[in-house]
């Protein structure tokens, strides 16, 4: 579970969130944490900070766990949010978090956080690099 949150929070900063100094992002203590995994500042003052969590499951993630994190950014006066899990969302997860008026919660499931991850380069290295090539007009347009 450690190494899934400092991934999420490696996609994250890939994405341009937080920034290059010490502490502008971090992993929450495992116990105890109140629901909150990481912490990544949104800018260089850390003036507004997006709460984490990240939930590495095979099952749906369900409304109760949706509506848990919500109460924790409550309970820390935050407004940004972002729930990742490595399965799916349930339909009444999606529906409470787009009815939230106090937080913004994004839901972040396995198939974007994989697409994320490829188009961010996150776990992901170039393997092949393809050239094309294209008629050179120029070249037999010279007249002798």
């Amino acid at each position: 579970p450690y190494r899934f949150e400092q991934i999420v929070i490696d996609v994250l900063r890939s994405m341009g969130y937080g920034v290059d100094q010490a502490g502008s992002s971090r992993i929450t203590a495992g116990s105890g944490d109140e629901g909150i995994d990481g912490i990544i500042d949104e800018d260089v003052l850390g003036l507004d900070s997006i709460y984490v969590q990240a939930k590495r499951w095979q099952g749906q993630v369900g409304r109760p766990e949706v509506q848990g994190f919500a109460g924790a950014l409550q309970g820390k006066n935050a407004t940004k949010g972002v729930m990742i899990t490595t399965s799916s969302f349930s339909s009444p997860a999606v529906e409470y978090a787009n009815t939230l008026a106090s937080s913004r919660v994004v839901l972040v499931d396995g198939v974007k956080l994989a697409g994320l991850m490829y188009d961010y380069g996150v776990g992901v290295s170039d393997a092949n690099i393809v050239t094309t090539r294209q008629l050179d007009t120029d070249y037999f347009s010279a007249e002798d």
